[in-house]
């Protein structure tokens, strides 16, 4: 693959390039010869129709060869310059011809080809491989802004289309390779550790963060929309870099399953461009929100000692006061999300309390359906998650629509099916579901929400129960799938804390819902005197090694500890019901008069027997008035619920002791970049973006013999 001695020849003008004048134009490109950037060689190589159908070896020997040789061509930073040039033609006019589209498409598609190999394989942590110094004075450059490196000239460009050019016909094909390209240029994070350092350099992400406010907030805004409106492709549409028999390329996506030639094994995306347009406008879709995600999520760590930019949109977290945390700069793609408001109703507006600066503006009611829509996927529900969480508007818009199900339904039949889903997906929504229950008005909206059926749940029929009992069913379902496959603490607490928050506003919960809650006491104070027995079984002390015995010891005290504190929660929250919202629950009364016997054990112990007294006092109240019946035959179920019914009404509370109410708040760890960066890019990974494996430090992966190294791989 030597160096080509001139800009080769396409032939007659008008004519389609034949296969070995277009070879000879990849060839030269990654060659040994620099063309300048104003050569008549760009022109020709980015009109190419790009159908080269080159094995894997070759693939691979084309992707080195333009590794070593951009040191001295860089033709990495032409080829990038001229994308913008192609975009900035594209935005100058109404009517963009399609040759135009080509020369963008192609630019875009090429250049995140060889970004990734040379990102993948760099050996350097500043990417000194991507040589993106450039000779200012060379000719074709006379009007390239002094101040702008050839990374924030290239970011600016890419975001200034994508916010400003809505997905159209025309347009979709150089949408989808854009933000292929944006995951590629942020894909430097992957080959960072998991703490984000001062040391750290991402040279593109980090030229996002420093765009001006309008450019992000466009982009905010059109990503978001993007997902929303999941832009349909053009039916029977041909891709630009798609040759006209369709016959696969080595530069292009491959639309048949059987195809028999090894195309650019790391190239971005394994995704194949859909015959059917509802595939491709979901891949268009979930680019979109996994470009947003890693933005938002992005936190640029700096050295105290560090100047710090004086940038109005590149400023100090100040959300911190511990001196040995890391700083950071704010993030203007998180703080745009955030205050994102409501098109329909702008309160800031109506309070008369003007904005600084550009606000993404879009339909709260088009994004709540679109969440409710596709929140069995897990890439939506980290986006509703840093919505409740980071944005109060969207949250208070959540928090007063009557149609909650439309969220909460999706949310509870993923966590039914939590032995399905990732752990981290199980997390996001337990605390979205946390969040939510913050609220008082949530937690009554939910038990007035009347359910006629519940398809997905197999267990029993469930029908006319409320929103509210199908929450208890499923979160007490998810802390005994955790109690016997995860173990996991944080996991439970959530789930009890949720519980905790909606106890003193449960209304007429159902009979199935009060049973489980009463069995999960149950369940927790069998495990609790399990180990109990074991913490004071003699056998330890026969152990012959005396630490090994303190260590077991150790763990045996620590877990028994865990199930106490988890065991009062659950006293707690039976408590509230029966302290605050007795009279409209009488199937808890019922549960708890039913199995009263599992309260016995605890009657005495100290973490719980304050608590046990108020349950006690309902418990002699009701079994004095059951006592009282004068009744012929057996008792029933229906008659003695016949009897909590009408000593329900008499119920007054006496002898009963007030507690704080107990509320649980749900607050960020103080370094939740170590689990969001990480988070984010395992979803975009999980999505078909294939990186070498080896070149990956933000998280641990199995390497295995076929995800070799490229530079290992013979060529």
């Amino acid at each position: 693959m030597g160096a080509a001695p001139s800009t080769p020849r396409l032939g007659a003008a008008g004519a389609a390039p034949s296969p070995s004048a277009a070879e000879q134009m990849f060839t030269a490109l990654v060659g040994e010869k620099a063309y300048p950037i104003s050569s008549e060689f760009w022109k020709q190589l980015l009109e190419l129709p790009l159908t080269l159908q080159w094995p894997r070896d070759r693939v691979l020997q084309a992707c080195h060869a333009f590794a070593e040789n951009n040191y001295q061509t860089k033709h990495l930073a032409k080829i990038l310059i001229h994308l913008v040039w192609c975009l900035q033609e594209c935005t100058s006019t109404t009517s963009v011809s399609s040759v135009v589209y080509r020369r963008a498409i192609n630019a875009a598609y090429i250049s995140s080809i060889f970004l990734k190999f040379i990102i993948e394989n760099a050996k350097t942590d500043s990417w000194q491989e991507l040589c993106l110094v450039i000779d200012r004075s060379e000719k074709g450059l006379e009007n390239f802004p002094a101040e702008n490196t050839v990374e924030y000239f290239l970011i600016r460009g890419v975001l200034e289309y994508i916010g400003s050019v809505g997905v159209s016909p025309e347009s979709c094909y150089l949408h989808h390779e854009l933000l292929n390209l944006m995951l590629v240029l942020m894909s430097t994070q992957l080959c960072s550790g998991p703490s984000p350092e001062p040391k750290d350099v991402h040279p593109f992400i980090d030229a996002a963060m420093l765009q001006d406010s309008s450019i992000v907030a466009s982009v905010v805004q059109k990503l978001l929309l993007n997902f929303v409106t999941r832009p349909k492709l053009p039916l029977n549409a041909s891709h630009p870099v798609f040759s006209d028999d369709a016959r696969p390329g080595v530069l292009q996506r491959v639309g048949s399953a059987a195809a028999n030639v090894v195309l650019l094994p790391y190239y971005t995306f394994n995704y194949l461009v859909s015959s059917t347009p509802e595939g491709a406008t979901s891949q268009l879709a979930d680019n979109s929100l996994l470009v947003l995600l890693i933005m938002i999520h992005y936190r640029k760590c700096f050295s105290t000692n560090e100047s710090i930019p004086t940038n109005n949109v590149y400023t100090m977290d100040s959300n911190t006061n511990d001196k040995d945390a890391p700083v950071f700069h704010d993030n203007p793609y998180c703080k745009a999300l955030n205050s994102a408001k409501d098109i329909q109703y702008d309160r800031a507006d109506v309070e008369g309390n003007a904005q600084n600066g550009p606000v993404v503006r879009l339909s709260f009611a088009l994004l709540f359906d679109a969440l409710g829509r596709f929140l069995n996927d897990e890439i939506p529900v980290l986006l509703l998650y840093s919505l409740v969480h980071g944005n109060c508007d969207f949250q208070e818009y959540v928090l007063v629509r009557t149609d909650l199900d439309t969220l909460l339904m999706p949310i509870l039949e993923t966590l039914y099916n939590a032995s399905r889903k990732t752990s981290n997906q199980i997390y996001m929504l337990l605390i979205i579901l946390l969040i939510l229950s913050q609220d008082s008005t949530f937690n009554a909206s939910v038990h007035k929400l009347v359910l006629p059926g519940v398809p997905w749940y197999h267990e029993r029929l469930m029908h006319q129960t409320s929103m509210g009992s199908l929450m208890v069913v499923i979160l007490i379902q998810t802390i005994k799938y955790n109690l016997s496959k995860l173990r996991d603490v944080y996991l439970h607490t959530n789930c009890l804390a949720i519980l905790a928050n909606m106890a003193p506003h449960v209304h007429r919960l159902s009979a199935y819902a009060s049973q489980r809650l009463v069995s999960l006491f149950d369940m927790l104070s069998r495990k609790y005197a399990k180990l109990a027995e074991l913490k004071n079984d003699k056998s330890l002390k026969v152990i012959s090694d005396q630490m090994e015995a303190d260590n077991i010891a150790d763990d045996m005290s620590t877990e028994l500890h865990i199930y106490t504190d988890f065991l009062r929660i659950v006293l707690e929250i039976i408590n509230a019901i029966l302290t605050y919202a007795l009279p409209r629950n009488p199937e808890v009364v019922y549960a708890v008069l039913h199995r009263q016997e599992v309260f016995e054990p605890f009657k005495n112990h100290p973490r719980f027997n304050e608590l046990l007294e108020n349950i006690y006092t309902v418990l002699d109240f009701f079994n004095s008035r059951m006592d009282m019946q004068q009744l012929d035959g057996e008792w029933s179920v229906d008659k003695v619920l016949e009897v909590i019914n009408k000593t329900c009404r008499s119920w007054r509370g006496e002898g009963m002791k007030m507690f704080t109410q107990l509320r649980f708040t749900y607050e960020q760890e103080s370094h939740p970049e170590e689990f969001f960066i990480p988070y984010a890019w395992r979803l975009v990974l999980s999505r078909g973006f294939s990186f070498n494996p080896s070149a990956i430090n933000l998280f641990p992966v199995e390497i295995h013999l076929e995800d070799a190294p490229a530079g290992e791989q013979k060529v």
